[in-house]
């Protein structure tokens, strides 16, 4: 099995922190890079990756749709696939409502309606740029009919970026399957189970309303504890129960512990952050959800696991960056092995 590698980043890391690391992503053999934006412009880091890069390929993971208009994310896009030659992805996302209205002072609507129509925006608006079609998209959200020649950025030879959406819920998640060129998991909505018996049928049922042929691709963000050694993979077991535990206190996230039977895990985690208890949550991590929701393995066996796990489902996947430099080494040759080129 060979698979596409992505690392990521830090939600948290500076502008100045980000060209050494997609340097050093790259040094490593990634394939590409995922990019958030949680704490500074996603659209932004982007860039720095891709202008400190030659082979890299950097996606948006994800960007906040709704307060940007479809015009200013297409601009954007277009100039960073154009200065990377073609190696830039738009992932995008539709973000929750409170951060929506309270965090961007930006109105809400059903979030899956207004995608759709997001995405269709950008089509037309790439397809204007790319093709000398005439801008006409009317929708109840955005509507785009002017595009005079001077404000026309032309054609590129490496063609429009591709779109994918980051999705959790049944109805987003079948959109994606309709509109979008792939599909940007969450950690909880990984465990292959659950990809099998809910994420691929939602995706089939969104294809199916388009028509489509093409597959609409999956990359699998699975919280993966691995290392050089027994305690490195230990140490990350740790955080990735502590990771866990915050996750699922929040109810969105449930739908995949109740595939388990383990919604009260679920409403007991969320009880524990109503009262403010966050250092109990990970306790209430058992092994066996740890387990189920964290492939785990040192660098050496790594890459059996994550193909016996998810071989079958996708070819794409994100894989960890070391903490400590001095483990690159060991983790360039599990990412080779990945890779299929070891």
């Amino acid at each position: 099995m060979r698979f596409r590698v992505y690392a990521s980043m830090d939600q948290r890391m500076r502008p100045g922190e980000v060209a050494a690391h997609a340097e050093r992503a790259e040094r490593l053999g990634y394939d590409g890079l995922c990019v958030p934006e949680a704490v500074h412009d996603g659209l932004l880091s982007a860039s720095i990756a891709l202008g400190a890069t030659s082979r890299l390929r950097v996606l948006t993971s994800v960007l906040v749709a709704f307060p940007r208009s479809p015009m200013t994310t297409a601009i954007a896009a277009w100039d960073l696939q154009e200065l990377s030659g073609g190696r830039f992805e738009l992932g995008l996302g539709s973000q929750v409502r409170g951060n929506i209205m309270g965090r961007y002072s930006t109105s809400w609507s059903a979030p899956a309606p207004r995608m759709r129509e997001y995405v269709g925006s950008l089509r037309a608006i790439f397809n204007t740029w790319q093709n000398g079609t005439p801008l006409a998209f009317e929708g109840e959200h955005y509507s785009f009919k002017k595009m005079q020649p001077f404000f026309n950025p032309g054609h590129l030879k490496s063609g429009p970026p591709p779109i994918l959406l980051g999705c959790v819920g049944p109805v987003m998640t079948a959109l994606a399957g309709e509109v979008a060129d792939g599909l940007v998991t969450h950690p909880t909505n990984t465990a292959p189970r659950y990809l099998r018996e809910v994420v691929l049928p939602r995706l089939s049922k969104g294809a199916g309303r388009a028509a489509r042929a093409d597959p609409v691709e999956l990359l699998l963000g699975p919280l993966i504890a691995t290392g050089v050694d027994d305690a490195d993979v230990a140490a990350e077991r740790a955080r990735t129960r502590q990771l866990l535990g915050f996750l699922y206190s929040t109810p969105s996230y449930w739908p995949s512990l109740e595939l388990f039977g383990w919604k009260a895990l679920g409403e007991q985690l969320h009880r524990l952050s109503r009262e403010g208890r966050w250092d109990d949550m990970p306790a209430h991590i058992s092994d066996e959800v740890l387990d189920t929701f964290s492939p785990t393995g040192r660098y050496d066996e790594i890459a059996e696991v994550l193909a016996n796990a998810y071989g079958n489902l996708s070819d794409w996947i994100t894989f960890p960056m070391p903490q400590q430099v001095g483990r690159d080494a060991d983790a360039a040759k599990a990412i080779a092995r990945l890779r299929g080129s070891a």
